[in-house]
């Protein structure tokens, strides 16, 4: 499935529900879920791992859509040609994370 079909899932399942919400309540269960991913990471339990990332993107796509922006779109634009920044694949950028919030 790609980045935009999910997206379009995910709307056809939770868009009302999502909507009535608003971004400040939907972007607070994103956050939610962004804690438990980290609990699940720490402590290394596969099965809750995967449904945590699961969860993540699926909120992620969420807030996007309630927005206005195509994540399959803004994602290729901004990463296509490799790091934003310098333009590596893989990134040769001297700070080790700080390249992907550019």
């Amino acid at each position: 499935m790609r980045i935009a079909e999910f997206q379009k899932l995910i709307e056809d399942i939770y868009g009302a529900k999502d909507g009535s919400r608003g971004t400040a309540g939907t972007f607070m269960w994103f956050s939610e879920e962004v804690g438990e991913l980290s609990r699940a990471l720490r402590r290394g339990d596969r099965e809750n791992l995967e449904e945590e990332f699961a969860d993540v993107l699926a909120w992620l796509v969420t807030l996007a859509s309630m927005n206005g922006v195509d994540m399959e779109a803004v994602a290729a634009a901004k990463y296509a040609g490799g790091c934003p920044r310098c333009e590596g694949t893989p990134c040769r950028c001297a700070e080790p994370t700080a390249t992907h919030s550019s």
